[in-house]
């Protein structure tokens, strides 16, 4: 039998009503759901756990997904959530317990050919984005207010990890710090990659702008090429930009515009477009690598006979701006860059 995390997801989808009675106990059967108020176990009727379907893709059997937080995953996701693990080996053990499985020896887990998800792959961004949790009431809610950063309505893409891994480098141990996950994700919104924002858990300082004091508070695990952070879906309009921090801003003043955060100017510059698309928001970060993008995103729209429409900031970037000059400022200063269509239909005034 494979040892993989996946089979292991299967397995227990073919019991899933039986997963259900027993880590799920305060739910109860409505017809294929298991209903149940969150995947902590509380009652209540938000979270519906499919007990029927396919093995995979949409409608597959123990999927699950909270309609009240928008947080979403398999049963080994809810295994991990009851039981308070934390550690993948730990939440995989608990489920080959749980399926009456042999468990792995050391020998085993040594044996590269037997992780079932390489460190930095597409799989392993997949697990620690269902590992995390809804960013309500969390410091990655606590990190964007201090950034001024009020929208943060429907972003599922964005989630709370309170003990993320951190490694400075090969020679030195791990570290483990509360981090924002971001869920990068392709045309079709399979998650293909995890940006992480390691935070300071004490507090906001003026200079990191409340990201935790190691060396590189920022990093990338699985492919970010032609993919995005998600703000919505995107279809004929669309803003497109650099940062996380850059595009919730904008979001701030244009809260129904589809968005995306390439997570820097070269993937910003090679970001896919969606084939609906028509017009293309470029939302610039004011250096020169974000001229570089701007200019090349610019080109490949044009080719792709998308209308693209630069949008400037005054300072650094549109974080920058909501900062230091607030939010009518911010606004008055989009409302003229934007197409007069879009002012109507995307900006609350």
């Amino acid at each position: 039998m494979s040892g993989s995390a996946s089979e292991l997801a299967r397995r227990l989808a073919r019991d899933a009503e039986a997963v259900c009675r027993h880590y799920l106990s305060n739910g109860r059967r409505e017809g294929r759901y298991w209903m149940i108020g969150d995947v902590k176990n509380a009652p209540g009727r938000s979270m519906f756990v499919r007990l029927s379907g396919p093995v995979s893709g949409k409608g597959a059997a123990g999927r699950w997904t909270d309609a009240a937080t928008g947080e979403y995953g398999d049963l080994l996701d809810v295994i991990g959530k009851v039981c308070r693990l934390d550690d993948v080996r730990a939440i995989e053990a608990e489920a080959r317990r749980f399926l009456s499985l042999p468990q792995p020896s050391r020998d085993d887990w040594r044996n590269p050919d037997r992780v079932p998800a390489p460190t930095g792959s597409p799989e392993s961004a997949r697990r620690l984005v269902a590992m995390s949790c809804a960013i309500p009431g969390t410091l990655v809610e606590t990190y964007l207010r201090n950034r001024t950063i009020t929208a943060i309505h429907d972003i599922a893409s964005l989630r709370f990890h309170p003990r993320c891994y951190y490694r400075p480098d090969r020679n030195r141990p791990t570290e483990t710090w509360p981090a924002m996950i971001a869920a990068v994700t392709d045309l079709d919104g399979r998650i293909t990659s995890a940006h992480r924002t390691w935070l300071d858990p004490a507090g906001f300082d003026p200079v990191r702008l409340g990201k935790a004091p190691i060396e590189t508070p920022r990093r990338a695990m699985g492919h970010l090429l032609g993919n995005a952070v998600r703000f919505g879906v995107a279809r004929d309009v669309a803003a497109a930009g650099e940062g996380i921090e850059t595009m919730l801003s904008l979001r701030c003043v244009m809260p129904g515009m589809p968005m995306m955060a390439g997570l820097s100017a070269a993937h910003l510059a090679a970001i896919l477009f969606p084939a609906t698309l028509r017009r293309l928001y470029i939302v610039r970060d004011n250096d020169p690598a974000g001229d570089r993008a701007m200019a090349q995103l610019l080109d490949r729209a044009q080719a792709a006979r998308i209308e693209a429409v630069t949008l400037s900031p005054r300072g650094d970037d549109f974080n920058f701006d909501l900062r230091r000059f607030g939010l009518d400022a911010l606004r008055a200063a989009v409302r003229v860059q934007i197409v007069p269509d879009d002012v109507v239909r995307f900006m609350h005034l």
